[in-house]
């Protein structure tokens, strides 16, 4: 998995308006980190969705099933295998965990294609395309959505939902706003 191309937006902007509820307009990282902590659901850490964050992340399928189960976040793009499939790499596209005989039937299932294509051969293709294959989109979420993704996943048994809350750690703040770590 890799996360590349990081953009956040809104930060301070959103800490301001942290401060509307009670009339104030002041910049509070003491009230952001306060605020943020609050527990999930309570609608005291709602100035966190204003962070907006926008990525490049590259994941196998099977990560993006379970990413796309959350609400608040859009894929503004991503790479397509129903159009690229035939003419991807399969050995370089899959992640490690794919079997190197799971590739070379996808490889023969396309090169067959490929002499004589039909339209069962090719949902013949899609059918068996491993989940180990990778596929980059840009993504755009916020902190609050992170905030549930890192406490529903962070001890997930699959290393790139470890790498996912790893790279939310290292984004600016959010240790100390999400998680409620001083510096």
């Amino acid at each position: 998995m890799l996360i590349e191309n990081t953009q956040v937006y809104g930060l301070e902007e959103s800490v301001r308006a942290s401060g509307y509820p009670m009339g104030n307009d002041d910049y509070s990282g003491s009230r952001a980190v306060r605020l943020g902590g609050t527990k999930p659901g309570s609608g005291h850490d709602c100035f966190l969705k204003g962070i907006v964050v926008q990525a490049d992340v590259t994941a196998p399928q099977y990560f993006w099933l379970q990413w796309q189960r959350y609400h608040f976040h859009d894929i503004v793009s991503s790479e397509s295998k129903m159009h690229r499939i035939l003419e991807m790499d399969i050995r370089e596209q899959c992640n490690k965990y794919v079997e190197s005989t799971i590739a070379a039937v996808l490889e023969i299932l396309i090169e067959g294609y490929k002499k004589k294509p039909s339209p069962e051969l090719f949902q013949r293709i899609v059918a068996n395309c491993p989940m180990g294959l990778m596929l980059k989109a840009r993504i755009t979420t916020n902190y609050l959505q992170l905030k549930s993704n890192y406490h529903q996943r962070r001890g997930h048994k699959l290393e790139e939902w470890k790498i996912y809350c790893d790279w939310a750690e290292g984004l600016p703040r959010f240790r100390e706003f999400v998680l409620g770590e001083q510096f």
